[in-house]
């Protein structure tokens, strides 16, 4: 059984917690890599796809998988909620159909289908505040779309991989490729980014933009094992942290901490490391996998999760800590 919400909320986040940490619930019986899994915003859940062409949904509380969906026609690479709990947007592994589609978890009914890419989709958003997404594709093109229309909304052309990410405002959101950042505002992106963040001088792809819950700052993830972290509103960098590069087709994935103060991220061997943006590394965890783990934090949790061939939700193991001076 996973912690109590309490429990974990009432606790802060400390180094020592940190190393703690440690898988409390496993999940083993997929029959391929997870390829993607996205927590709710507000509601206990999780989803999850994978290369078993299922999409999996979990009571994260009770950390009970409650129902399995197959997409064997289509596939099943990217999947992410939208505001309802109850349905989500997924992009297709099959190699002929690219559309985006909107999946009602309840009784497995397609409600809407999004055509427009020309390849595989590496990247999508959703806007927290409205019903708007974000895709990026191999296509070299970033579509922007309402869940509401069949048709793109937007269209902005890229130079490389995109990475696309909204911030928690839904007011701005980002496109790295080719060693930018790009910014835009979301109510005027046909005008061009509004700024523009070199983030050194990586010939690698992009793989991961984020933004913090408080959107003061962003992380990039590259191919070559970069992780960067810099002032959403300077773009100044203000640390880089290095791991193995990815040598497979897998995703370098990091992750902020609910505040702002920690980075988790996978490596190309399989490892989880974890940094204060303050101070430097705190934790790594050794793994027999040979491809980056995703990984993602719980909302409002002292929790992460991490996935390859297995589900694991990380937890703190109170019984390694010296006393409990961290709990409030």
């Amino acid at each position: 059984m996973l912690m109590e919400r309490e429990e974990r909320a009432s606790m802060e986040l400390t180094d020592e917690i940190f190393k703690s940490m440690e898988v409390g619930m496993a999940f083993r019986d997929y029959n391929g890599r997870i390829s993607s899994m996205d927590f709710h915003r507000s509601a206990s859940y999780l989803v999850t796809a994978s290369d078993d062409e299922s999409i999996r949904l979990y009571d994260v509380q009770n950390a009970l998988c409650l129902k399995t969906i197959n997409s064997k026609k289509y596939g099943v690479d990217l999947v992410y909620f939208t505001d309802h709990p109850s349905t989500v947007i997924y992009s297709s592994k099959n190699g002929w159909d690219e559309s985006l589609r909107l999946l009602s978890l309840n009784d497995n009914k397609y409600l809407r289908y999004f055509k427009g890419h020309h390849d595989r989709v590496v990247s999508l958003s959703l806007c927290p505040r409205k019903e708007c997404f974000i895709s990026g594709s191999l296509d070299w093109t970033c579509l922007l779309w309402d869940q509401r229309a069949e048709k793109a909304q937007g269209l902005l052309r890229v130079q490389g991989r995109p990475a696309v990410s909204y911030d928690d405002q839904g007011m701005v959101f980002a496109i790295a490729f080719g060693g930018f950042i790009r910014m835009f505002d979301a109510r005027k992106y046909e005008k061009g980014p509004f700024d523009i963040f070199p983030v050194g001088a990586f010939e690698s792809d992009a793989h991961v933009v984020k933004f913090s819950n408080d959107g003061r700052l962003m992380l990039l993830t590259s191919k070559d094992g970069h992780v960067h972290v810099l002032d959403s509103f300077r773009g100044t960098v203000i640390s880089t942290y290095n791991v193995k590069p990815v040598v497979s087709n897998g995703t370098l994935e990091a992750s902020f901490s609910p505040d702002g103060m920690y980075v988790i991220s996978g490596s190309g061997d399989g490892s989880v490391f974890a940094w204060n943006i303050r101070s430097g590394k705190v934790a790594c965890w050794a793994s027999t996998d040979s491809e980056p783990p995703l990984i993602k934090w719980a909302p409002g949790m002292l929790m992460f999760t991490t996935a390859s061939s297995e589900l694991s939700f990380w937890i703190p193991d109170l019984s390694k800590l010296g006393s409990f001076g961290a709990l409030k």
